[in-house]
């Protein structure tokens, strides 16, 4: 059979989440590059957003559907639980990242430094300012919980720590959240037990650039 295409961009966090899935399970898989809202990305998607993915003749967008269908069509260590406990877990850690994490640390956060609204293309500090103590609340909220086993699940290694650590990926690079970061000691163990991971070194994207990063700093 074919192998795996995933379609997107390395710099986007949902497709380095499906990527790492390949990675993890040993899938042999073509990275096609697409940015959202572009022929590539169309060409699955009915909004234009990334990932998407194409094997043989099945289509798939969605993040979370496409690491579904990796973890069941192929062979390799389980990301998702079948245990109905771990699974709901899992599930309840993916949609919470997805839905509000996602919107607080990259939408708001990360875009207030390298995609700011500002005239002169400097980092937004109201939009920082305004949603640092959200950042700080979601940080020590995931601190806690992987206080208790180490990862997200309990002491299992799951999806749901795989969606979330390109977020963190981002977010540590930049002052508020690196502060907020090293401050969280179980969290920053997590990341780091987590990025020594061969998944997430082979799947490391682009830096940011050099003039966002100098206006950043």
């Amino acid at each position: 059979m074919a192998n795996v295409e995933i379609i997107g961009f390395p710099v986007s966090t949902y497709v380095r989440a499906v990527r790492m899935v390949c990675e993890e399970k040993a899938i042999p898989y073509e990275l096609k590059e697409a940015a959202p809202r572009t022929p590539g990305a169309f060409s699955i998607h009915p909004f234009g957003k990334i990932p998407t993915m194409r094997h043989g003749d099945l289509e798939l967008y969605e993040s979370k559907a496409i690491a579904t269908y990796l973890d069941l069509a192929f062979p390799g260590p389980k990301l998702i639980p079948t245990d109905p406990r771990a699974a709901a877990l899992t599930e309840q850690w993916v949609s919470l990242v997805n839905t509000r994490i996602d919107v607080t640390m990259i939408r708001t956060y990360l875009f207030a430094y390298i995609l700011p609204k500002t005239g002169d293309g400097t980092p937004d500090r109201q939009a920082i300012e305004a949603v640092t103590p959200a950042l700080n609340e979601e940080i020590g909220l995931i601190d806690r919980a992987v206080a208790k086993g180490g990862y997200l699940v309990g002491d299992q290694f799951t999806y749901a720590d795989i969606n979330l650590v390109p977020i963190l990926f981002f977010v540590q690079r930049f002052p508020e959240g690196a502060a907020a970061i090293a401050a969280a000691k179980s969290l920053t163990s997590y990341y780091a037990r987590i990025a020594a991971r061969p998944s997430f070194q082979k799947t490391m994207p682009p830096m940011v650039p050099p003039q966002r990063q100098a206006k950043a700093s």
